[in-house]
């Protein structure tokens, strides 16, 4: 029975699976195995898992991810932080600080800074209805603290996309919101067609923001480093948030930068080696 080396890293409490598959074009798992490899009681246990591919399109290399349900998303904020340790941790060499990575949602490029920590310059936005995507408004309308009902309850919500579809709701206290409850009826709810990733979000000053998070694929997780940027943008378009901000999440605190004059969004955090090991297929 062939076995496969893997290594497991956390951005925050949000945990992966890392293989490396530098010597072929394609995932070394299928969906079907991966829920297997994330299963907390029968595998390794694990919000995703992340292969780290040969570059394409100029990129020094390619990120696949597979969800915990066999989902693929389009990229995750943790995940290409966990990425960038594990092909430092591989010994591959970094131009300039930073590793070109290519991705589902476009290149991302995250940057080894002071203190052990990964600097992503996550690119622009997304704010356009239809590429969220969102039927919430039409083309190219943003969707902008609207309601939206879910639960027999009629939320303000305002959707972006960072790669992938976020819904963020501003609440007074994150703590009383029933995430288990409503997770699920955000995630399929019909006025997103490819899902969705939700945040409740609690204002606690222009510079801090605390937020929970029901990620599509994967429930609730202790971190969303897409979903933080989601939540600064947000936060900025109806004025509760100045440009950069702390985001506090479950697991730990992420810093987010919009850059207003260049529309790049900037996401500063850990990325920490749990453990390796090596498990038969």
């Amino acid at each position: 029975m062939a076995q496969l080396p893997f290594v497991k890293y956390h951005g925050l409490g949000n945990d992966f699976i890392l293989l490396d598959n530098r010597d072929r074009a394609e995932p070394l798992l299928t969906p079907e195995q991966a829920m297997q490899w994330c299963d907390r009681r029968f595998g390794i246990g694990a919000d995703g898992v992340i292969f780290a591919l040969p570059g394409t399109a100029g990129a020094d290399f390619s990120m696949r991810i597979y969800n915990s349900d066999g989902s693929e998303p389009q990229m995750c904020g943790n995940g290409i932080r966990c990425m960038a340790q594990f092909l430092q941790d591989l010994g591959e060499p970094v131009r300039e600080g930073a590793y070109q990575i290519h991705t589902l949602a476009g290149r991302i490029v995250p940057q080894f800074v002071e203190g052990n920590l990964i600097r992503v310059d996550m690119g622009a936005p997304v704010l356009a209805a239809a590429q969220i995507p969102t039927t919430l408004a039409a083309g190219e309308s943003q969707v902008v603290d609207v309601p939206l009902t879910v639960a027999d309850r009629t939320w303000q919500v305002t959707a972006v996309s960072m790669g992938n579809p976020h819904c963020i709701a501003f609440v007074e206290d994150v703590a009383a919101i029933p995430l288990a409850q409503l997770g699920p009826q955000f995630e399929h709810h019909p006025a997103f067609p490819e899902r969705v990733n939700t945040e409740f979000v609690q204002v606690l000053g222009r510079d801090r923001l605390r937020m929970r998070v029901w990620e599509r694929g994967a429930g609730i997780t202790l971190a969303c480093g897409t979903g933080a940027c989601a939540t600064l943008i947000a936060a900025v378009l109806l004025g509760k948030s100045d440009d950069r901000a702390i985001v506090e999440l479950p697991g730990g605190n992420l810093e987010i930068r919009w850059d207003r004059d260049g529309d790049r969004i900037h996401m500063t955090g850990p990325a920490q080696r749990v453990y390796t090991g090596i498990r038969e297929l």
